[in-house]
């Protein structure tokens, strides 16, 4: 390794200016560290004339990131322009092909093309570091690919999206709608214009894609996962759930079984004092069950300038080491085909929230469609009639199952819903037995 170790940044965003604030305050600190000095000496963006608080008079521009990549001048090529295709593909495809080691913050990028990229770097003999691509200054990566080498890792899930959180513990603390909530956490800059991304679970799709892939040994399959968002989770099932016990998060979710690889993001209910429930606002959480070690959690910071900065630069300094680690924890010519496990695999609670016309007969049908499911109660939750906007007087009418198989759950409430005794679609909401 050379004294000094030249960085290539593409993208000059908040993170990427992140990176230029920790380089200003530690750089001694992280030359220590490393056993060489790091430096800055190019860098690309779209907008020159950007105010960014750090002299880049002395640094190469590159209007293309693509020719960043390939500049004889870096040895590190940090993309952190994001985006599942170019620039940000061409880019670090060409940098791997160059023999430069990359770093890279893009879930999205990984999710699509995590396999063929790492294929791609391993026979280039060079990293492809990625720590700050999901869940931000935690260092989940390097636990699961180096501190749980020893174990087979069964189970992994999590908060791995800021904004949701913050929208849910907001409903939950302040009493406020979804619509309300969404739109301070836009004027905080915790969501953006288009919300879809976040709160309609694929920014927590491409982090679990990412981590299931390097936790099981399989290949990177996004495709796989079945994704529902927070956007038809009310005040009601907030505070009604909260009254039984249980707060509600946005969890990815990654079994390991005998039949495949389960993957699923949606709203889940967590029991009050079980891992992650405590885990709020725009913290995020991961817990990793290993065979050996047993059950790890990890929280902090899922986002922001300095924390997924402070990432970058964990992965800068294993660069800088010669800590060469494969891609996904194993060589990537090894990683097994994926095999997704049967929606039926999945097996658990559920909470459900039904409108019933208030009317005799209403409660019975619904419990012997129930049964015909073998699908038994464990508790029930009901207010007094009120006038809604239906044409008849309805009651809220709330039910938290036993266990029992999505498949089942889900026929019973198709079935509830055309026997003509609710009065809007039921909404269900898995429970997780942390």
């Amino acid at each position: 390794m050379a004294k000094t170790l030249r960085l290539g940044i593409a993208g000059l965003g908040t993170v990427g200016c992140g990176v230029l604030d920790i380089l200003a305050k530690h750089g001694e600190l992280v030359a220590a560290r490393a056993g060489v000095k790091i430096e800055v000496t190019a860098v690309s963006a779209r907008d020159r004339k950007k105010n960014r608080g750090h002299d880049l008079s002395q640094k190469a521009w590159h209007d293309d990131p693509v020719k960043l990549a390939a500049d004889p001048d870096i040895d590190v090529f940090i993309e952190l322009m994001g985006g599942e295709g170019d620039p940000a593909k061409a880019a670090v495809e060409t940098a791997l092909k160059s023999g430069k080691h990359v770093i890279t913050a893009n879930k999205a990028l990984l999710a699509h093309h995590g396999a063929a990229l790492a294929r791609l770097a391993e026979v280039n003999g060079v990293a492809l570091n990625y720590e700050a691509a999901v869940a931000g200054g935690i260092p989940i990566i390097k636990t699961i690919r180096e501190g749980l080498a020893g174990n087979r890792v069964g189970k992994l899930f999590g908060i791995m999206n800021g904004t949701c959180n913050y929208i849910l513990t907001k409903m939950a603390n302040e009493g406020r709608s979804f619509a309300d909530v969404l739109k301070e956490a836009q004027a905080l800059g915790y969501a953006e214009a288009d919300p879809t991304f976040d709160v309609g679970g694929f920014d927590t799709a491409h982090k679990l894609a990412v981590l299931s892939s390097l936790a099981f040994g399989s290949e990177v399959n996004l495709a796989a996962i079945d994704i529902e968002g927070i956007e038809q989770i009310t005040l009601e099932d907030i505070r009604q759930s909260g009254e039984m016990g249980y707060k509600i998060k946005l969890l990815g979710v990654a079994v390991a079984t005998e039949e495949g690889i389960e993957q699923r993001v949606h709203p889940t209910l967590v029991r009050k004092g079980s891992p992650v429930s405590d885990t709020d606002g725009v913290f995020n959480a991961v817990v990793v069950k290993g065979d050996f070690v047993g059950d790890l959690m990890l929280e902090g910071r899922g986002a922001g300038a300095h924390p997924t900065a402070s990432a970058v630069f964990s992965d800068i300094v294993d660069v800088a080491r010669g800590n060469l680690r494969p891609v996904f924890g194993i060589p990537a010519t090894t990683l097994r085909p994926y095999v997704a496990a049967p929606q039926k695999a999945h097996e658990g609670g559920f909470y459900v929230a039904l409108e019933l016309h208030d009317r005799p007969g209403a409660v019975a049908a619904v419990a012997r469609i129930l049964a015909d499911e073998k699908i038994s109660i464990e508790s029930i939750f009901q207010r007094g009639k009120q006038e809604k906007d239906t044409p008849r007087a309805t009651a809220p009418f709330i039910l938290i199952t036993h266990d029992t198989v999505e498949t089942a759950m889900r026929a019973a409430l198709s079935r509830i819903e055309t026997d003509g005794h609710v009065a809007t679609t039921p909404r269900m909401i898995r429970i997780e037995r942390l």
